[in-house]
């Protein structure tokens, strides 16, 4: 980097240190080396180290699991939420998923030196778009351990070395899983600085690593609204801003309703705590008389508290199911659990207007057989990715065949949505002449 680009209050170093340096930046560095030799790296190498990253995890279940054991006794102790502790949770089966994400990650082509587009110019100069890995990227997380192997394997694959941020709560299970990739890539051409896991026990690291500029070329966070903004705001290396996910479902007039219900209880119920669930769903007037009390009971007969507006409040008291009073808060909120917020809106225009004024951009889903109600949804919500009789869980790296995902981009600058192996790069252009001046 020149010195009118870099930003950033550490030296640079190109040869024996000559002083100390916070540890983090020394991990960059070493990160940074790393990412030049993935740079040169085959895709069949990348792939080969893959597959033996996501044989280790299987074969090293019993102690992954012990390490997340500790971290839910601890989690526990310490009065974590039940939405939390299932987020923290490993299991054999979803440490085998994770191992079947590598998997898939290198079943997938390398989008590395993929050509964007390509002209040749009036004087004969041959230009061409490609796509390039971003060199190290910063992932600071909460709670979820998968996070740390999904992470790892798309940004290996796209050519990226990766620092890993989690939290403290998921401290042992991290460094476990972390442990196993670096001993499985010791077998293999890939370094294994390619992946690093950064101390958790002191939040001093999340300052180092949002301004680090000229060392990490990217941050990305993954976790709640207050994590995403303190990043945004404090970051000076640049973010891509994953969201928060106050996902919708509008049940239209012309929804065919035995689609209805099946699609909300998978949404809110399949998984609670996870950013792709409904937390609020809006049902069109002229069919809340007929509605209300089926899906009332529905989401009632699966454990879900339901916080509704007056129309809801009512209906629920014909069946005789109690539905909280909906606040102010209830429409914003990302529940995690089983809870939902409900109401009854007048129209698809007056549903837009409720999603735009307390969504979070992530996912809304229409359910509705008119196929003009469902553009006019479409064209009018300003969201990442839009469901149309499908419920929203679908929004996720697999759901979309991208394999494990690195995260869910709600901002509207480079990527948007599950962001896959193409989003983990940037590009650059190569201009091919044969002497030419200007």
């Amino acid at each position: 980097f020149s010195s009118r680009r870099r930003h950033t209050r550490y030296p640079l170093v190109t040869g024996v240190q000559t002083c100390a340096l916070p540890i983090l930046i020394e991990q960059a560095i070493r990160a940074r080396n790393a990412a030049r030799a993935l740079a040169l790296a085959s895709r069949a190498e990348k792939d080969a180290a893959l597959h033996v990253m996501a044989d280790a995890l299987v074969a090293e279940i019993a102690s992954i699991l012990a390490a997340n054991e500790h971290d839910l006794k601890l989690a526990a102790e310490g009065g974590t939420s039940t939405a939390y502790l299932d987020r923290l949770k490993l299991t054999a089966e979803r440490i085998e998923g994770m191992a079947n994400g590598l998997r898939q990650v290198a079943s997938l082509v390398d989008p590395v030196g993929d050509v964007i587009r390509s002209s040749t110019m009036a004087n004969g100069l041959e230009l061409r778009q490609v796509r390039v890995p971003f060199g190290v990227i910063g992932m600071i997380y909460e709670a979820r351990p998968n996070v740390t192997v999904d992470a790892a394997g798309i940004c290996l694959k796209s050519g990226n070395a990766v620092l890993l941020r989690g939290s403290n709560s998921a401290s042992n299970s991290n460094q476990k899983l972390v442990d196993v990739m670096q001993s499985a890539l010791e077998r293999t051409s890939v370094p294994r600085d390619a992946i690093q896991l950064v101390s958790a026990e002191d939040r001093s690291t999340v300052k180092e690593l949002l301004t680090a500029r000229g060392y990490v070329d990217l941050v990305i966070p993954r976790g709640g609204a207050d994590l995403i903004k303190t990043v945004i705001e404090e970051s000076r290396v640049p973010v891509i801003e994953t969201g928060v996910g106050n996902c919708h479902i509008y049940i239209d007039e012309n929804a065919d309703l035995n689609k209805a219900t099946p699609i909300i209880i998978n949404a809110k119920v399949q998984r609670p705590s996870v950013c792709n669930a409904a937390e609020t769903i809006l049902i069109h007037r002229a069919i809340a008389t007929q509605y209300l009390p089926s899906i009332i009971k529905a989401l009632h007969d699966q454990g879900v508290t339901i916080h509704g507006d007056q129309n809801f409040v009512a209906s629920g008291e014909q069946v005789n199911i109690k539905v909280l009073p909906a606040t102010e808060e209830d429409w914003g909120a990302e529940y995690g659990s089983l809870d939902i917020a409900a109401r009854v809106v007048d129209s698809l225009d007056d549903a837009v207007t409720h999603i735009r004024t307390y969504g979070t951009s992530h996912t809304e889903a229409i359910i509705t057989e008119s196929t003009e109600a469902a553009n006019r949804f479409i064209a009018t919500c300003d969201s990442a990715a839009i469901m149309v009789n499908a419920s929203t869980r679908f929004t996720d790296g697999e759901g979309f065949g991208f394999g494990a995902e690195i995260g869910i981009s709600t901002q509207k600058l480079h990527a948007r949505g599950p962001m896959g192996l193409a989003e983990m790069t940037s590009t650059t252009w190569i201009v091919t002449g044969n002497g030419q001046i200007r």
